[in-house]
């Protein structure tokens, strides 16, 4: 069993940054991706970025690309989502998620077998 723990959530003013953190506990991690996911009050959950274990593959959407960056430690069995240039629009909460074993590229969202609890972004204006 793998236990996902998000932290670095919080309220921060449009424009300003945060750090989320997500570390994998309960096994000897060895997993093939992690991928960040967000859920805005009334909308779906949604692809945020992923990042392979080995190798360091990473995709983002579309909404965030340039201004934030994935990143793991694999002796942390940690994965980070650096988020800079916050809008109001990426308020959410921010979901990490694991996934196993090879897939497609990224995975899907049913692909993943583990996920956090969750942590709260809010982005002023």
């Amino acid at each position: 069993q793998v236990q996902l723990v998000e932290s670095g959530g919080g309220l921060v003013q449009a424009g300003g940054s945060l750090t989320l953190s997500c570390e994998a506990s309960g096994r000897t991690f060895s997993g093939y991706a992690s991928g960040w996911f967000r859920q805005a009050p009334g909308k779906e959950r949604e692809f945020v970025s992923v990042i392979r274990w080995s190798g360091g593959r990473t995709s983002y959407a579309n909404s965030v690309k340039g201004r934030f960056t994935i990143s793991r430690d694999n002796a942390k069995n940690t994965v980070y989502l650096q988020m800079n240039s916050l809008e109001p629009e990426d308020t959410a909460v921010y979901y990490c998620a694991a996934r196993l074993t090879s897939s497609s590229w990224p995975p899907l969202y049913y692909e993943y077998d583990y996920w956090g609890q969750g942590t709260q972004v809010t982005v002023s204006s």
